[in-house]
Formats: C-alpha cells, structure tokens, sequence
C-alpha cells in the first residue's frame, strides 16, 4: 500500500442545528471566524501537512461552500478595476488553494456514512479525514503530526485529546496502552478498545477522539457492514473498531489547541483568541476587550 496521504475527506453535510436560526439559510461551515469561514482553517491545515486533494462531503443547501472555493470572476474584476488589490490578493487566494471535488450526502446518516460516500473518490489509498468543526491551533498543523505517525506505523491514527471526566461522556474515548514515538512516551497509544459517549464512570480513559483521522481503504469495507446505531446513523468509530480485529490501529495525542467551533461558546472562544493573535486586530480588540466593564 502506497504510505503517502495525498486525500482529505472534509465531512459537510451536517445540518448545524446547534446554530439555528443562522444555520437554517447559511452552512455551519461557512460561519466566519474574524474574516474567514470556519472550514477554511481546516483546508489550510491540510494543505499545510502536505495533502494534495479535498474531498467535501455535502449535502442540500450546502452550495456556498462550492462557491467559496470557486472562481469569482464577476468579484475579481470589480476589484481589479477599483484598484483593490490586497482585496482581490485574498480572494483569488481562496480558490487556488487546493484541487477540490465534491459529493453529496443524500441522507443524513452519519459521520461515517459520509466517509463511506467517498469511497470512489478516495480510492484504493489511504486518506485523511478533517472534521471542520474542531479547529486547531498548533505550531505543527495537527493533521501534520498524524501522518507523520501513519508514515511510521503505516495504521490508522486517530487525534485524541485528554478531557475532564465529567465531559468525556460527550466524546468517543479509547482504551490504549502507551509506546514510545519521537521521543515522547505519552503522545503515540496503541488502542485495544473505542467506546462511544461512554458514562464519566465507566469511560475506558480520558483520551477523547477529535476530528482528525488517517485511515486505510480497508474501512470502507468495515463501514459498508456496519449496521446503523440506536438513532440510525453509522458511526465512524464503530466502522474503526472492526478494523482493531484485523490491523493496529493507534491514536495520537496530539500538540495543540482544538476549539469546538461546532458549540455556540467554542465558537465564541475560539472568535476571541484567533482575533487577539492577529497582527491587525490583537492591540486594539485586546484594549477593547480591557475597556469593558463586565
């Protein structure tokens, strides 16, 4: 099997209730943090760890993201000829950032029915997944550091976070035994078991899966049979933890700060930070944000 990851699967599908009423005309993933919409941090990052193609899974209503990575002729113009350059610099940025192809998701089955959707277009190679939801800022891009452990282990590698147990029930969780990678003994787990929003109690660890995955074609064989759970959506991690019978598969702890731009709060936080890193915003937001009397 080719060990070079040139693919990435960006599910986009969802309906974005958690943002309703915005959600109901605009896609979850199109939200802007400061100037750039939520999904674009996740392609920058793949782009910055070396992959070559974008696969997005969307589905009815879901057109301005295709629109966002497209060629606006009408708009480049207008800024060229009023001399924005800087303006049309930014846009023409967006659409040559990366070859992307599209897919819809005709039903709402779940995160890994999305995946399973893609198969013709993955291929027989191994590929990435990026959940745009879950943006992460790290000196190393996050999927980066993933596939540098697939280049080494040539096995799945999922992301994995440590939470407090009493939020670990929202998150699928594995159970892993430590070995040694890059010098580190604590990053690079083995993983024996996955369990789905377990109970705080019965939780295996407090290493919770975040969305950014390496994966090898073998899955979509393991997620073609995996039958719909309880609210009849196939889950990813149950289509991986097939997998666990036939290969190892590891997860990544990984160097970084992830943001749930998917919660209403995430999204605020995460608003706030990035706004307080840029250079032609941080002074004064952050005078601001002192000025308040809160």
């Amino acid at each position: 099997m080719n060990c070079r990851v040139r693919k990435a699967v960006f599910p986009a599908a969802g309906l974005g209730t958690r943002f309703l009423p915005v959600t109901k005309s605009q896609p979850k993933e199109m939200l802007p943090l400061v100037d750039k919409p939520i999904i674009q941090y996740g392609v920058e990052e793949a782009i910055d760890s070396g992959i070559e193609n974008i696969i997005i899974v969307t589905g009815r209503g879901k057109t301005a993201i295709e629109d966002h990575f497209d060629v606006s002729f009408e708009l480049e113009y207008l800024l060229e000829s009023r001399g924005k350059l800087k303006e049309l610099e930014i846009v023409r940025h967006v659409s040559e950032l990366i070859h992307v192809a599209y897919i819809r998701q005709k039903e709402a089955l779940g995160l890994g029915h999305a995946v399973l959707v893609t198969r013709e277009l993955a291929g027989d190679e191994p590929f990435a997944v990026v959940l745009a939801d879950d943006v992460i800022q790290s000196a190393r891009p996050c999927l980066r550091q993933l596939l540098d452990v697939f280049e080494h282990t040539g096995c799945c590698v999922l992301a994995v976070m440590e939470v407090p147990r009493e939020k670990i029930s929202a998150y699928g969780v594995i159970a892993g035994d430590a070995e040694p990678f890059n010098g580190s003994r604590d990053r690079l787990f083995r993983v024996r078991d996955m369990v789905e929003k377990p109970p705080a109690e019965k939780a295996p660890s407090n290493l919770a899966i975040i969305g950014r995955y390496v994966l090898v074609p073998e899955i979509f064989s393991t997620l073609a049979a995996t039958k719909p759970g309880s609210i009849g959506e196939i889950q990813l991690t149950d289509g991986i933890r097939q997998l666990l019978d036939r290969q190892p598969v590891y997860a990544y702890r990984f160097e970084g700060t992830r943001y749930d731009a998917g919660d209403r709060l995430g999204f605020l936080k995460a608003t706030v930070e990035f706004a307080l890193r840029r250079e032609d915003l941080g002074t004064e937001f952050r005078q601001y944000l002192k000025s308040l009397e809160l």
